[in-house]
């Protein structure tokens, strides 16, 4: 009865220290995070084509996929200034606020550029 005991516990050990080391080994030793992306303000133009919804930045006239279309419902062809998390690797946004651009200030702009 003993023998069965101790072979119980040795056996619950060495399957218990197996589990820990396939855990290590899947995170490399320590938990490795993605960095986060960058949040910045960006002004430009809400452009919607079905249910994608795309933002043209003023600045360089680059277009971004928006990752969460339902932050800018409503904004549609509206000139808006966003926060937004930019994931430039792929080419998309993560909005987290939203900002209505006064209409003064898009005529200004098209008066300048005239």
């Amino acid at each position: 009865m003993k023998k069965l005991l101790i072979l119980t516990l040795a056996l619950s050990v060495v399957c218990s220290v197996a589990s820990f080391a396939q855990d290590m080994a899947k995170d490399g030793g320590m938990a490795k995070t993605a960095p986060a992306a960058p949040l910045k303000n960006l002004k430009g133009t809400v452009k919607a084509d079905g249910d994608k919804v795309a933002f043209v930045a003023d600045k360089d006239k680059k277009s971004w996929d928006v990752v969460n279309p339902e932050a800018l419902k409503g904004h549609e062809g509206h000139h808006v200034e966003l926060s937004a998390h930019v994931y430039a690797d792929k080419g998309q946004i993560h909005v987290m606020s939203v900002k209505m651009l006064k209409a003064e200030k898009m005529d200004k702009m098209d008066k300048m550029s005239k």
